[in-house]
């Protein structure tokens, strides 16, 4: 069944309504200390996993490191702490318990310091969060990360709180649907959005029979982003972006392309060489549903500022070419690819903080590249598409 087919009700209905819009009036961002340049990423890595004997694997791996135009990366996983525990740099080795006491440790104070950065932005106090949206792909303790971080943050010990495992590259957009839910439908709400990742889960050592794994150690960072919603904003609040429609859509016979599972040895993954292929096919479809809630936008280079999930190079390339936008269009995701590598979750946010940072620093009108509307996809397992429809207001200060 087609895309179209499955959602063509649910977005002409999305265009009739017309109650309060969700509007994002904090962003914030944070990413762990050690950084480690690609170009001098397969050095250490075949180092740090005692692998320097595999030569061809080892040059056929600098190879893939080059081809992702990544130029660093942040890791919450020092080099002391892989070189003093073998089991977790070994490439199949049962790690779990020391990989879990990691991520359970870092990715809630990760998340914090995201999140104190979009509650500084928004210009409130933590005690005005009345709900709190945490995803992550790595922790899976109890209580939780969205527990632990709301004593970090001090949010009110009544906020209420939705946690998300386990979603993947998608998440961000999920958890910011959510977040427009809520904050639509409770009065006076407002919603703080967490994605915190950090791969201790799945990094590893070579293997020269799971190619897929040496794809993942070239793509993979670490990273947190955090945004405050809510809906109609008073006093002193600013209007960043309004989530005007979202939704998710499964592109049918794709839930090969992207597998992850929990063993004995950690998160182990899957990545298919028709990533690519399979997202760009679907994107003319969603394009133009989003697209057709705006009247009066017919130019998708002139008149739609984009946010994209930086999965990896070749996805933005082959949906750039697809949908037959400029390379400036996608200069933002490449940015947040460049700096960062794929933070799962965390891109896409990462990707609405750098747009607006450079809207504002050039003068332009609004947050999304002086454009009013835009749009955001977030892509995962599944294959899932996470797509919201934006708009950006005009800043007062501009106007003035």
């Amino acid at each position: 069944m087609a895309l179209s087919e499955r959602n063509g009700e649910a977005c002409s209905g999305m265009a009739r309504y017309h109650a309060p819009r969700a509007t994002i009036m904090g962003i914030g961002t944070a990413v762990p200390p050690n950084v480690l340049r690609q170009v001098s990423f397969p050095d250490y890595y075949f180092d740090v996993t005692n692998s320097n004997h595999l030569v061809d694997l080892k040059a056929k791996f600098a190879k893939i490191c080059e081809k992702t135009m990544i130029e660093k990366r942040h890791f919450a996983m020092s080099s002391d702490f892989m070189r003093s525990n073998p089991s977790i740099t070994a490439y199949k080795s049962p790690s779990l318990n020391l990989r879990q006491g990691l991520a359970d440790a870092t990715i809630p104070k990760l998340g914090a310091e995201a999140a104190r950065d979009a509650i500084r932005d928004w210009g409130r106090q933590a005690s005005d969060v009345t709900h709190l949206v945490f995803c992550t792909t790595s922790s899976g303790c109890l209580p939780s990360a969205d527990f632990e971080l709301t004593k970090l943050v001090g949010l009110p010990l009544s906020v209420r709180r939705f946690m998300l495992y386990q979603v993947g590259c998608h998440g961000g957009g999920m958890a910011l649907r959510l977040a427009k839910d809520l904050a639509e439908n409770n009065g006076g709400a407002r919603v703080l959005v967490v994605c915190s990742e950090v791969i201790t889960l799945a990094l590893r050592g070579p293997s020269g029979v799971h190619i897929e794994n040496l794809v993942g150690q070239a793509l993979f960072g670490d990273g947190a982003g955090a945004v405050l919603v809510g809906a109609e904003p008073v006093g002193d609040e600013r209007p960043i972006f309004e989530m005007v429609s979202a939704w998710q859509d499964v592109i049918p016979g794709t839930e090969e392309m992207v597998t992850a599972k929990l063993l004995e040895e950690g998160i182990v993954y899957n990545l298919h060489r028709d990533i690519p292929r399979h997202i760009s096919a679907s994107m003319e479809e969603v394009t133009k549903k989003a697209l057709e809630q705006v009247g009066d936008v017919k130019e998708r280079n002139e008149e739609v500022f984009w946010l994209m999930h930086p999965g990896g190079r070749a996805i933005l390339d082959k949906v750039e070419s697809t949908l037959g936008l400029r390379k400036d269009k996608f200069e933002v995701s490449r940015e947040v690819m460049r700096q960062h590598g794929n933070t799962l979750s965390t891109s896409v946010i990462t990707a609405m903080h750098e747009m607006r940072r450079r809207s504002d620093k050039n003068g332009l009108l609004t947050a999304g590249e002086g454009l009013e509307w835009g749009l955001l996809f977030a892509f995962g397992p599944g294959l899932t598409i996470e797509t919201i429809l934006l708009r950006a207001p005009r800043s007062p200060a501009q106007i003035a």
